[in-house]
């Protein structure tokens, strides 16, 4: 669908709602609630707590509407309250990183040199991405970074947020989302090493 005809689409979509069209609100749960819940599950880890989630990422939604100033797409509106429900979420339960980053990071001997430097691979990532056992791998990589880090890794390059939003959504400064990124980043590159080694796949 075009950006012209989603943007149509949305407005006639939320005139019916703005007017409490139950069949409008049947069709808005129908199409977008299976990849919310898709979304609120990489956060949360778990089915029940993800739709949990997605249902109150609705509700927020349906109150919300007429301060709906349409900067983005309807789409793209809900996916945002639900990575907010989602985090606000993991805040609830007291969720704390239960381990420490710094054995995940790549070591340097004294000299200065990277430790363990391997030979990658002839195949680039976007070729290895296309396997789905790959895909796996580098989902369950993500999931083993400690959740501070985690959050913002996804934040920033899987939900595509800015480093301003994503330090917004997790309360953070900046320059501290900033740092947890570059480490997040570094650590995944470390645990996901073995799939560009030679030999290895």
């Amino acid at each position: 669908m075009t950006e012209a005809l989603q943007q149509h689409s949305d407005e006639s979509l939320l005139d019916r709602l703005r007017a409490g069209d139950d069949a409008a609100f049947a069709e808005l749960v129908e199409t977008q609630a299976p990849r919310l819940l898709s979304v609120a599950k990489r956060y949360l880890g778990d089915v029940a707590a993800a739709e949990d989630c997605v249902q109150e990422a609705f509700l927020a939604a349906f109150r919300a509407l007429d301060r709906f100033e349409g900067r983005s797409t309807l789409s793209t509106w809900l996916h945002r309250i639900t990575v907010n429900a989602a985090l606000q979420a993991l805040r609830r339960k007291g969720a704390r990183d239960e381990v420490d980053i710094e054995p995940l990071l790549p070591t340097f001997d004294s000299d200065g040199f990277l430790e363990g430097r391997t030979q990658t691979t002839a195949a680039d990532a976007e070729t290895l991405l296309a396997d789905d056992d790959v895909r796996r791998q580098v989902r369950a990589a993500i999931d083993t970074l400690p959740l501070g880090y985690r959050n913002i890794l996804m934040l920033r390059d899987i939900e595509g947020l800015s480093i301003k939003e994503a330090a917004e959504m997790l309360e953070l400064t900046e320059t501290n989302a900033k740092v947890r990124l570059h480490r997040a980043r570094q650590a995944l590159k470390k645990l996901l090493e073995p799939l560009f080694v030679e030999g290895a796949l």
